[in-house]
């Protein structure tokens, strides 16, 4: 099959051909119908974060079940799914107390034990598997912990932006912060974790939804998908725009970028009582300076938000439901399709800020 596959010192993905197994009984074979570009994935290929090589990247994906291992029992083939990457053992007490998302053992569903041969193969040798999924292929053969079945009449191609960045913007609104009806909320970032969390803002009630961005086309896009304001720093100190916007500081705001500068910005904007929750992707070794007087004096609070706080096989159905009724908008996140020979220039395309959420389809 044909995979997506980055090298250590390379900043370009190769297509090359690649080796995939039969699933032991604990996996499922899935035919990748479509699997969103994420700049987390971009972290990796840029060196920001490390990953071993060679490897498949991706992590956002949906496609239709081929075949499943002897004791899958919740899935067979032609089943519609999406992947996830916060899979946990489903064992520890993280795990059974809800919160898999922040599971230290769920290496065991992302990789198989010593000895057994690799799910991925390039030229006789292992391929590393991305967080244990490598949607950059038009197969994925993954544990079965790690997928979440969905309605038929759900669109995969707009289902595989759930998987990672709607869950994760989403996810930080509705549960990390609990955003309120009547709510002024400030997100700064508007790439496709930003846009899920100003349409999450706008379905949970706020009245005041504040994008904020470098990049005016962004802007735009996130009036269209529920902003009632938006803030361009090239106008002025993001700051105290947001301030003068909410009469004081947003109630919750939330940084979609992962930067020091711009997770400080965050706690700033908020106002007394405000949450500011970071979701952007921070790079290894970052440090954040706060106002300390600010956590009590003003009773704030800075917290993060992995993946949304999500339990995936509860929120992803809710999340296609919202998409098929109307409430969740994912044809305008998507603003960029490819095939996979032409994945480098999602990329590219990401740099230059012009696009919310670029997709590769498969054939």
């Amino acid at each position: 099959m044909a995979a997506a596959v980055f090298r250590t010192g390379s900043s370009r993905l190769s297509v090359e051909d690649v080796a995939i197994d039969a699933p032991d009984p604990q996996e499922v074979l899935v035919r990748t119908v479509a699997t969103g570009l994420c700049h987390s994935d971009l972290h990796f290929i840029d060196g920001s974060w490390p990953v071993p090589t060679p490897c498949v990247l991706g992590h956002e994906a949906a496609g239709v079940v081929e075949a499943v291992g002897g004791e899958v029992r919740e899935f067979a083939p032609g089943d519609h799914v999406v992947t996830c990457l916060s899979v946990g053992c489903g064992e520890c007490n993280i795990c059974l107390g809800g919160r898999s998302y922040l599971c230290a053992d769920g290496r065991a569903s992302r990789i198989r034990p010593a000895g057994q041969p690799p799910r991925l193969a390039l030229d006789g040798d292992e391929l590393h598997q991305f967080v244990g999924l490598a949607t950059f292929a038009e197969r994925m053969l993954v544990h079965r912990r790690a997928l979440v079945g969905i309605r038929s009449e759900m669109p995969l191609d707009r289902a595989a932006l759930l998987g990672c960045g709607v869950l994760t913007g989403t996810g930080a609104v509705f549960r990390t912060a609990g955003v309120r009806p009547g709510s002024s909320v400030a997100v700064v970032g508007c790439g496709g974790v930003g846009m899920a969390a100003v349409q999450a803002a706008r379905i949970a009630g706020a009245t005041v939804v504040i994008a904020v961005d470098t990049e005016p086309r962004k802007l735009a896009w996130a009036r269209e998908l529920g902003a009632t304001h938006t803030v361009d720093p090239a106008d002025g100190d993001p700051v105290e725009q947001v301030r003068a916007l909410t009469g004081g500081g947003a109630e919750f705001t939330f940084e979609a970028i992962g930067s020091p500068r711009t997770v400080e910005q965050s706690f700033a904007m908020a106002g007394r009582g405000g949450i500011a929750t970071v979701v952007g992707m921070l790079p290894q070794g970052s440090r954040v300076e706060i106002d300390g007087p600010d956590l009590f004096m003003q009773e704030k609070r800075l917290q993060g938000s992995l993946m949304g706080s999500n339990v995936f096989r509860r929120d992803l159905p809710q999340l296609v439901d919202l998409s098929l009724d109307g409430r969740l908008r994912l044809d305008e996140m998507i603003s960029l399709r490819l095939d996979l020979d032409r994945i480098n220039e999602g990329y590219e395309a990401m740099l230059a800020g012009e696009v919310v959420r670029s997709i590769v389809e498969f054939a």
